[in-house]
């Protein structure tokens, strides 16, 4: 019987991070590994595409996955709102549509993945710092409910999830309307 070493989806604590922490990390790391893994041989033109000329472009999609994690980073770690120079910074990449297509267009896939890459590195170098009961400090989130930080980090990478998905759809559309 052979051994198997490869341990890319077991999820365990990181060296160096508390047990919580480091499990949310490795969950966060799997999600970007799967998203670079399906972006960084796209093309500038396809990253720009759009289904039917409407909609996201899979640069705007990737910008706005950054712009989504280093406002949690503002809002989890500084624990304050983005000040309005900062959200004029991200705002393009945060509500998407045609601002966000405008804000991304052009730019091939190392632009994304560096852009990615730098974002994660703060997150990582963040969380080195918490222990585990940090996750479960809670906070408003919308007008209505409480969130707490492990909450706040699962929805960075669950929107990045769900964007990867469109991401695929999006390729998947582009190569059955260019062959």
């Amino acid at each position: 019987m052979t051994t198997i070493k490869d341990k890319t989806f077991i999820l365990e604590c990181r060296e160096g991070y508390t047990p919580e922490i480091g499990r949310l990390l490795a969950m966060m790391e799997y999600a970007r590994r799967t998203t670079i893994e399906a972006t960084q041989h796209l093309t500038v033109e396809e990253l720009d595409y759009r289904i039917n000329g409407q909609g996201n472009s899979i640069g705007s999609l990737l910008l706005h996955i950054a712009c989504v994690e280093e406002v949690y980073q503002i809002l989890t770690f500084e624990e304050r709102d983005p000040t309005e120079q900062e959200m004029e910074k991200l705002r393009a990449g945060l509500t998407l549509g045609d601002c966000a297509f405008e804000a991304s267009k052009g730019n091939d896939a190392s632009f994304y993945i560096e852009k990615l890459s730098k974002v994660r590195e703060i997150t990582i170098s963040e969380l080195k710092q918490k222990e585990d009961k940090w996750l479960d400090e809670e906070f408003p989130f919308g007008p209505n409910h409480l969130a707490n930080n492990y909450f706040r980090w699962f929805h960075v990478f669950e929107d990045e999830l769900n964007h990867r998905g469109q991401i695929r759809l999006i390729v998947g559309h582009k190569q059955r309307n260019t062959d």
